[in-house]
């Protein structure tokens, strides 16, 4: 079993910046894919970024390339994401999830490919 809390949340102005992290309390946290996802009240739960078991492997939405960076520090059980020149379209909750998967590079992009999920922060980004 795997626990994940996020943290890191909170009002930011356009342009500014924030990093959230994702605490997990299973003993093989690196043994797990984990992403970051995000849902507003006005769109689905969507990707936003994905990281492989030791970081070698990421991918990005779109929407975020180039001004979003996942990492993991598996000394510390821990997942981050650093949120650059931010835009009030990134203004959501955004969950951290973790995947059990068989192979040191992968990265999973799909909800369904999720099998734990922490409760959630809230972005909120002005203009």
């Amino acid at each position: 079993q795997v626990q994940l809390v996020e943290s890191g949340g909170g009002l930011v102005q356009a342009g500014g910046s924030l990093r959230l992290s994702c605490a997990s309390s299973g003993r093989t946290f690196s043994r797990y894919a984990m992403g970051w996802f995000r849902q507003s009240p006005v769109k689905e739960r969507e990707f936003v970024a994905a990281i492989s078991w030791s970081g070698g492997n990421t991918d990005y939405a779109d929407s975020v390339k180039d001004r979003f960076t996942i990492s993991r520090d598996n000394a510390k059980n821990t997942l981050y994401l650093q949120m650059n020149s931010l835009k009030p379209e990134d203004t959501a909750d955004y969950y951290c999830a973790a995947a059990r998967t068989s192979y040191t590079t992968v990265v999973v992009t799909t909800q369904s490919g999720y099998d734990y999920w922490g409760q959630g922060t809230q972005v909120t980004v002005s203009s």
